[in-house]
C-alpha cells in the first residue's frame, strides 16, 4: 500500500469520525429527545410519546411554519433576482479586475454577521441613514417606518444572505460551455431564447444550491428577526430558541428540528434528481 492510499484512508476515517461525533450523535440525541416527555421538574423523561409531533398541526405552529416560508421564500427569490445577472456579468467578464470583485463579495464574511445585522438598524430606523437620505432627497415628507416589521427582516437576510446565492452561481456559469451559447447564435436564436433554452436550463443546478443555501438559513437565523423583526416577528428559527432556552420545553424543540431537517431532505432530494436528470441529458 503507497503513501497515497494510506493518507487518503486516514483523511477520510478522520472525516467520518468527526461526522459521526458532531453530527450523526448529535442528530440521534434530538430524535430521541423529540419522543420523550417534557415535566416541569425534568427536561426530559419518559415514557415516549408522540404527542410533540402532534401539536405541530396547531394552528399557531402552522402561521409560523407559513410565515417561515413566505419570508425565507422572498429571501430567496429576491437573492436570486439580485444575484444571477451579478453571477453571470461577473462569470463572463474577462477584466483583470474579476478577482477584485470576487474578493468584495466575500469579504463580508469577514465581519460577523450579527455586526453587519447591528448596522441594518442604523440604516433602517426612523431617524436612521435611509430615512434621512430619502427627506433630504424630497422623496418623503415623514420617516418611513421600516424597523420591526418583515420587510426589514427580509432586507437583512437578503444582506446577510445574498453571497450564498451569488458564489454557487458563479461556479457554475464559469462552467458553461460558449460553443453551445455560440451555435444557438448561429442558428438564429436571439438573447432571449438563447438565455431560456441553453442558459437556464444549464445553470439550474446553481440555481437550484444557491436557492437551498439561502432558503434554509432564512428559516432558521434567530437573531436577524430578533433585531430587525422585534416581537412582531416569529419565525421557525426564533421557535426553536424559544423552546429550548425559554419554555425548556426541549422534545417539542426537539420534533420541530426533526420536521426542519426531513424538509432539508427533501430539498437535498430534489437538488440531487435535478442534477442527476442534468448530467443524464447531457450523456
Amino acid at each position: 500500500m503507497n503513501h497515497d492510499s494510506v493518507f487518503k484512508q486516514f483523511s477520510l476515517s478522520i472525516i467520518w469520525f468527526w461526522l459521526f461525533i458532531f453530527a450523526l450523535v448529535p442528530f440521534g440525541l434530538v430524535t430521541i429527545a423529540s419522543f420523550l416527555s417534557h415535566s416541569e421538574t425534568h427536561l426530559l423523561e419518559l415514557p415516549l410519546t408522540f404527542i410533540h409531533y402532534s401539536e405541530l398541526s396547531h394552528s399557531i405552529y402552522f402561521k409560523i411554519f407559513k410565515e417561515s416560508f413566505y419570508v425565507a421564500g422572498s429571501c430567496t427569490l429576491i437573492c436570486l433576482i439580485l444575484g444571477y445577472p451579478f453571477a453571470y456579468t461577473l462569470a463572463r467578464m474577462q477584466s483583470r479586475y474579476k478577482g477584485l470583485l470576487i474578493l468584495l463579495i466575500i469579504i463580508p464574511f469577514w465581519t460577523s454577521s450579527l455586526i453587519r445585522s447591528y448596522s441594518m438598524i442604523t440604516i433602517l430606523k426612523q431617524k436612521g441613514l435611509l430615512n434621512s437620505l430619502l427627506i433630504w432627497l424630497g422623496l418623503i415628507d415623514k420617516p418611513l417606518t421600516m424597523l420591526y416589521t418583515n420587510t426589514a427582516v427580509i432586507i437583512g437576510l437578503v444582506y446577510n444572505l445574498l453571497p450564498f446565492m451569488i458564489l454557487p452561481l458563479l461556479t457554475n456559469i464559469e462552467q458553461l460551455d460558449n460553443r453551445l451559447i455560440d451555435a444557438a447564435r448561429d442558428l438564429g436564436a436571439n438573447r432571449i431564447t438563447t438565455f431560456r433554452k441553453i442558459i437556464l436550463p444549464l445553470t439550474l443546478p446553481g440555481i437550484l444550491s444557491g436557492s437551498i443555501l439561502v432558503f434554509l438559513p432564512a428559516m432558521t437565523i434567530f437573531y436577524i428577526p430578533d433585531l430587525l423583526g422585534g416581537s412582531k416577528s416569529m419565525l421557525l428559527g426564533n421557535l426553536i430558541q424559544n423552546q429550548f432556552l425559554v419554555s425548556q420545553n426541549w422534545p417539542l424543540g426537539s420534533a420541530i428540528s426533526i420536521v426542519f431537517t426531513l424538509l432539508l431532505a427533501i430539498l437535498l432530494l430534489i437538488y440531487w434528481r435535478a442534477t442527476r436528470d442534468r448530467q443524464r441529458n447531457l450523456l
